[in-house]
């Protein structure tokens, strides 16, 4: 079973743990980067951060679904935003809080960039999670 721990020098972490262990014999999935298309290929929410990030949560769910798990059996995610500014970020990670991923609380880094793959994407999220036995 995967193991959330805080390090008690560091910094308290605001809604993730600095580390997760996770025991041998865990199987594991590791997602590629969910991105805000529905299923015929449309991006979702053009200029609109929090409405992409929804789309990218639900992707992400449909993508452990098919491996066999959930948004709380997540251990570890990186979130990239395209942002111009912090509040940018903070208005993604609010979504992600919202979602169920900060259950474990799972560790994660969140990343302002310039662009990302596909013309007019604001958000994309790439995960890891314990298939539960």
């Amino acid at each position: 079973m995967a193991t959330h721990r805080v390090a008690p020098a560091l910094f308290p972490p605001p809604s993730y743990s600095h580390s997760v262990v996770v025991e041998a014999g865990e199987r594991l999935v590791f997602t590629a980067g969910g991105v805000p298309l529905d299923p015929a290929g449309n991006l979702v929410g053009p200029g609109d951060r929090v409405r992409q990030a929804e789309q990218v949560l639900t992707n992400l769910s449909e993508q452990l679904r098919q491996a066999g798990t959930d948004l709380e059996h997540v251990v570890n995610t990186t979130v990239y935003v395209v942002a111009e500014q912090t509040s940018d970020l903070s208005t993604v990670w609010e979504v992600v809080t919202a979602s169920g991923l900060t259950v474990g609380p799972h560790s994660s880094t969140l990343l302002g960039v310039s662009f990302l793959g596909y013309t007019g994407q604001l958000v994309e999220i790439t995960a890891v999670a314990v298939i539960p036995s």
